[in-house]
């Protein structure tokens, strides 16, 4: 069944239920009940016009964006690119002479049994 199949479908469904509740609003009177479940049918039969015009203008459901993985080398930063850098680390200023390339990163694994 295409969209607008199923629209026209619940269109013609919301249509019979509008009458079932005014039969009930003739049998029971304008209580707040049924003041309630007629206002809710119009509402329905709103929110079905605003999807009968989405499909309409031919909008495609939006696919939501897959995360974008980023890899990280466990290489060490190549010290060249810092050549002419100041080092505004934590403490004191360094100068070249105490300037040296980082260790690599190391991953701390949680002990599952820890936790």
């Amino acid at each position: 069944m295409s969209v607008h199949e199923d629209l026209v479908h619940a269109r013609h469904a919301l249509d019979e239920l509008v009458t079932v509740v005014d039969r009930i609003r003739i049998r029971l009177g304008n209580g707040p009940d049924v003041r309630r479940a007629r206002a809710d049918a119009d509402h329905l039969r709103e929110d079905l016009d605003l999807l009968r015009q989405s499909a309409a203008a031919g909008e495609p459901t939006p696919i939501p964006a897959q995360p974008r993985i980023v890899f990280i080398p466990r290489t060490p930063d190549d010290p060249s690119m810092w050549v002419g850098c100041d080092d505004e680390g934590i403490g004191s200023h360094h100068g070249p002479e105490r300037r040296h390339t980082r260790p690599a990163h190391r991953l701390f694994h949680r002990d599952p049994g820890l936790a």
